[in-house]
């Protein structure tokens, strides 16, 4: 067989998955380390030497553009300082930050002091070191900031969903710090500590921010709140929705003009991304809707093309696991994803993954009769990446047979990256833990949907056979 009958046997295959006519599950059996916490006195939680040293220390965005950064992190058993020091050679901090600090209680656990602090006026594309202090303990760290928002600028994101704090979340966790990703997109479901109960809930609240440490202290995650963060506990006493994640992990939420830390949006390089709340209200007239009406309106494709949305639970999902439980917001948000041409969807809450063909079903309502999604160019790719590793265990039963509108689906823990060249294309890799080791799965060239259009239609033939040869699917 020569290379010409290779080359069109693949494209005649592609082609179909572009069409959204054939769907892939995966034939690969996890066999999945045991879904159980790992023991506290194990190192991965290991408090740091010294009294009072700070510990937890996790940073996020501070502002919409990318200039600025919130640190925050815990003193055990006084307050210590809330400053940061901070500059752009190593050992010598000309800067200094202050911030504030709290604590609570939850039950009869009672927290540490939780330090907050904005560094802001930081310039782009420039890496810092910063040093936090508590008495005679200090911590040093470093971070980089983004490049300059621009339509062109490239960047690395890394996106983490349902991670817990098992020896599959430390996989996981492991595996994407080896991916040179420089921020995360988390989408929900940190430290799984509502599967425990009274005071052991705030234990396992502070053991998951000493095991994520190793990554949270050196670059942003962008937080997103999951059903395991609203620790609704009344046997406790305990009925104030998301108190223990919003004491903890905050967002700059302010600046973009929103009412609530839970939904917010920042602008980082060539992205807009948009966090929405899953378990807040969303439908017509409530602040959530008026606030993401408002915020897609400030969008500029022209200065950050690549339209980014992340929420928790699935809009699109073909695992019996959580089935339709996003059908309430696809109802209320998706004409306007549509709309407004989001490139990709993520989230969270389906103990596996799944990603989708851009298809929608805008057009269906109680009467219409149109009760199937369609292919749909403008409509945004779904992908499913709840399969960090916690303790409740894989989703391993999909429905049949698959549906349509899905691309790929594969019950396995693991991480994606989003590698941002340029304002037209982005690669996208979803990365398997197959008993500890990496093992690249899925991936495929996604076009951004505002710039990529014409030299799509241009270039369309070339690009797969190019993207065939070099193992991708273009989406």
């Amino acid at each position: 067989m020569n290379h010409l009958v290779i080359i069109s046997v693949f494209l005649s295959s592609v082609l179909l998955l572009y069409r959204g006519e054939s769907g892939i599950t995966s034939s690969f059996i996890r066999s999945e380390w045991p879904a159980v916490d790992i023991p506290l006195d194990h190192h991965v939680f290991k408090v740091p030497k010294g009294y009072n040293a700070p510990q937890q220390v996790h940073i996020t965005q501070g502002d919409y553009d990318g200039k600025a950064v919130i640190i925050s992190w815990v003193t055990p058993d006084e307050p210590g300082s809330s400053q940061v020091h901070y500059g752009a050679v190593q050992g010598k901090y000309e800067f200094v930050a202050q911030g504030t600090y709290h604590n609570y209680t939850f039950y009869k656990y009672k927290s540490g002091f939780i330090h907050h602090c904005l560094v802001s006026d930081l310039e782009h594309d420039t890496k810092y070191y910063y040093k936090i202090e508590s008495g005679e303990s200090s911590r040093e760290f470093w971070f980089v900031t983004p490049p300059h928002v621009h339509p062109d600028a490239s960047y690395k994101f890394g996106i983490i969903g349902d991670m817990g704090q098992t020896f599959n979340s430390l996989s996981t966790l492991e595996h994407y710090m080896e991916s040179g990703a420089q921020a995360v997109l988390f989408l929900g479901d940190l430290s799984y500590a509502d599967r425990y109960q009274y005071n052991d809930v705030g234990v396992r609240w502070d053991s998951w921010g000493r095991f994520v440490e190793r990554s949270t202290a050196y670059q942003p995650w962008l937080w997103s709140a999951g059903n395991h963060e609203v620790d609704y506990m009344p046997y406790m006493g305990e009925v104030t929705p998301f108190r223990n994640y919003l004491q903890r992990y905050t967002t700059p939420y302010l600046a973009s003009k929103s009412s609530s830390p839970l939904w917010y949006a920042v602008r980082r390089a060539s992205a807009h991304i948009i966090v929405l709340s899953s378990y807040s209200p969303f439908v017509k007239y409530t602040p959530q809707w008026h606030w993401l009406s408002e915020e897609l309106t400030r969008v500029d494709r022209e200065k950050t093309p690549w339209l980014i949305v992340l929420m928790h639970v699935p809009i699109y999902n073909s695992n019996e696991a959580h089935f339709m439980e996003g059908e309430s917001m696809r109802a209320a948000f998706e004409e306007w994803f549509v709309q407004h041409k989001v490139d990709v969807i993520f989230a969270g809450h389906v103990h596996a993954y799944e990603r989708s063909y851009r298809i929608s079903n805008v057009r269906y309502n109680v009467s219409s009769g149109d009760r199937y999604p369609v292919p749909d160019k403008s409509a945004p790719v779904y992908i499913t990446v709840g399969d960090g590793g916690n303790q409740e265990g894989l989703a391993g039963r999909f429905t049949e047979p698959q549906p349509d509108y899905s691309a790929f689906r594969e019950a396995s823990y693991g991480h994606s990256t989003l590698d941002i060249k340029n304002r037209t294309h982005a690669i996208y890799h979803w990365n398997r833990n197959d008993d500890g080791k990496k093992v690249a799965t899925d991936e495929f060239v996604l076009h951004n949907q505002y710039w990529g259009k014409n030299i799509r239609r241009r270039k369309l033939k070339k690009h797969y056979i190019r993207s065939v040869v070099g193992g991708w699917i273009a989406t």
